[in-house]
């Protein structure tokens, strides 16, 4: 599983990178949204996940990693994570193809803890959407032998 992790709070981002590696991911990680959307354009293979801060240098930070991500890979899965959650951010995350939409401070909540579950249902739907994809492909083969 290879992760992007995209925050700007130094302590945040290595928590996130220790947790995701003890957890077996393979972690690169960006201090923003300029410098994660440039790592998604020229890394050599696709995130499996993508973790971001909603609002970094720009409140609106977050999807513009979105949109990097399903420009790159249109099944990326990416979840924004913000220490300000409101409903209309958390809503537009969601309608513009986010796995999840978390908030850092949800009292009794631990979020790394919540993360890494998402993180492990994410990965469970990727699988599945390459899987199928997969079986469309040996289908058109398939059909294509046949004629």
């Amino acid at each position: 599983m290879h992760v992007l992790v995209i925050e700007d709070e130094d302590g945040v981002r290595a928590s996130l990178v220790r947790r995701l590696e003890r957890h077996g991911a393979k972690v690169t990680s960006a201090e923003n949204a300029a410098e994660g959307i440039k790592t998604i354009q020229e890394s050599e293979e696709t995130y499996d996940v993508i973790v971001t801060d909603m609002s970094m240098e720009e409140p609106e930070a977050g999807l513009q990693v979105l949109n990097a991500a399903f420009a790159r890979d249109l099944f990326a899965e990416v979840i924004v994570m913000t220490a300000y959650g409101n409903v209309s951010n958390a809503v537009e995350c969601m309608r513009r193809g986010a796995f999840d939409y978390i908030e850092k401070n949800a009292p009794g909540v631990d979020v790394y803890e919540m993360l890494m579950i998402k993180i492990d249902q994410a990965m469970d739907r990727r699988r599945q959407d390459i899987r199928t994809i997969e079986k469309w492909e040996r289908a058109a083969k398939a059909k294509e032998r046949a004629h």
